[in-house]
């Protein structure tokens, strides 16, 4: 399996409502529940109605098109890395999964994929 770095910091944030968000930027991750409006986007990018927000992010992603069939991607990712003591914040979308764990241990990460068997690009 192949996974791409993404070479952007990235934040995590509670946004009081939705027009701040710049829906046309390279990356932006919503999630809106009864509780909460989440915003995962490039640090850059976090916008100026943001009530929490957590700095100091960095990103990969499973390459390619992952079918829904598949069973264990998160699992077997989270599972090693957590082992290694690196906490993630997982984001699946409809083609893919995407993984950020905290800037200081992103070079682990990244070479305990690799140490495990998968592609690094």
């Amino acid at each position: 399996m192949e996974i791409k770095t993404i070479a952007h910091e990235f934040s995590i944030c509670k946004v009081a409502d939705l027009s701040g968000v710049d829906l046309e930027a390279e990356f932006c991750f919503l999630e809106k529940t009864d509780q909460e409006r989440s915003l995962v986007c490039m640090t850059e990018h976090v916008p100026m109605n943001t009530i929490e927000r957590e700095d100091g992010w960095k990103a990969f992603r499973i390459q390619g098109v992952l079918d829904f069939s598949l069973v264990g991607v998160l699992s077997r990712i989270s599972t090693l890395l957590a082992d290694n003591q690196i906490a993630i914040f997982a984001i699946s979308t409809f083609n893919t999964d995407y993984f950020l764990t905290k800037t200081e241990n992103f070079s682990k990460a990244i070479t305990l994929l690799e140490q495990a068997g998968y592609q690094i690009r």
